[in-house]
């Protein structure tokens, strides 16, 4: 069947026998009378997967704060699929991510990722569908609260570990033998609260040094938050701007001046050497948060500085209760970071910043 239709435009399509040709032409006509949209799969351009992670990177460069964790996962999807046409089956997509031994978060980090690359294929016109949907969301403990000093480290036989007995000393042992450059990304997050992309994603004109501030503009939240830094972290920026550095790029860089991406390729084998257990980079959050809540800190004040999502006193009153177990700890006596001079004032007219700031 080759029928002409509206502004002269020559469709071919094949209808087996001559009765079920003429019925297709009739369909088409009372679609082209009614201003249905005819199907567009003739002689289509091919839309690779390939095509798709490069709109997403792109996209991501500009509107993500964590792209550098963006971008590595888009670099995983694509090293896997990007050979293929953008519409994988389903069952590929569902089996590949099935095989990968990933936690709940990490799986649906992955998915999100993925549907991204999918919306924007869908927006842009080159996919009619997206397939990342049909995959299934994990349930994450978002419950679970870990942090320094919880438990007891694995035995080691290395005898340079031996005389370290806690979880902190063991791990700072274990930088300072192996990746002695980084301890200033360790430090920083220790001291500050801040989420790997809000850290690594850091520019050096939001960095004060003379008033000992930070102040993220774009967080998780959405909201922008301000950090006071304590004499570790102030001493840690300022190893760090010792670095090559530019005034207008990343705070993270390597020896090199090159932007750092992550921390995953010498935290992970740093805890894996130190014995610790179950414990990741979001734990230094919760150390920050849970020395805080044992130094007298109110659970208002510490979700502004945490930076908390949702209901903003969840996670502190849990880092609260779980540190209520281990003690109190001095090492985090003075709050980093304060409130605006106008919320939060108390009957005598001052503001509980001033009263947690200057009381030590």
């Amino acid at each position: 069947m080759d029928p002409v239709f509206r502004r002269g435009r020559r469709r071919r399509e094949k209808a087996g026998s001559r009765a079920n040709a003429i019925d297709l032409y009739r369909k088409r006509k009372t679609e082209v009378l009614t201003g249905k949209k005819l199907p567009e799969k003739l002689r289509s351009r091919v839309v690779r997967f390939s095509e798709l992670a490069a709109d997403a990177e792109a996209y991501c460069k500009t509107n993500n704060q964590g792209q550098q964790f963006d971008l590595y996962r888009i670099g995983r999807l694509k090293e896997q699929f990007g050979t293929r046409t953008a519409l994988s089956p389903v069952k590929d997509l569902r089996d590949w991510f099935d095989n990968q031994e990933w936690k709940p978060g990490t799986y649906n980090r992955y998915k999100t990722t993925l549907s991204l690359l999918y919306r924007l294929g869908t927006e842009n016109n080159k996919i009619e569908s997206n397939p990342a949907k049909l995959l299934k969301h994990k349930t994450e403990d978002n419950e679970r609260v870990r942090f320094l000093n919880q438990f007891t480290p694995r035995e080691t036989e290395l005898e340079c570990l031996k005389p370290h007995g806690d979880e902190e000393s063991r791990l700072r042992a274990v930088i300072l033998k192996n990746y002695a450059e980084h301890m200033p990304e360790f430090e920083i997050a220790l001291h500050t609260g801040m989420r790997p992309s809000e850290q690594y994603g850091l520019d050096w004109p939001r960095v004060d040094l003379a008033h000992n501030f930070v102040s993220l503009r774009k967080t998780k939240t959405g909201k922008p938050r301000h950090i006071r830094l304590s004499a570790i972290a102030l001493a840690a920026f300022k190893v760090l701007q010792q670095r090559p550095v530019n005034p207008e790029v990343r705070v993270f860089v390597n020896i090199q001046g090159q932007p750092l991406r992550g921390y995953k390729h010498w935290f992970d084998p740093a805890v894996e050497e130190a014995g610790l257990r179950d414990f990741t980079w979001y734990c230094l959050r919760h150390t920050f948060a849970s020395r805080l809540a044992m130094a007298g800190v109110d659970l208002l004040t510490i979700s502004d500085t945490y930076g908390a999502q949702d209901n903003p006193e969840d996670e502190a009153v849990r880092t609260s209760r779980a540190s209520s177990q281990s003690g109190r700890d001095g090492s985090f006596g003075v709050l980093f970071s304060c409130r605006k001079p106008e919320r939060a004032r108390n009957r005598s007219g001052r503001t509980k910043c001033h009263r947690y700031c200057h009381r030590h």
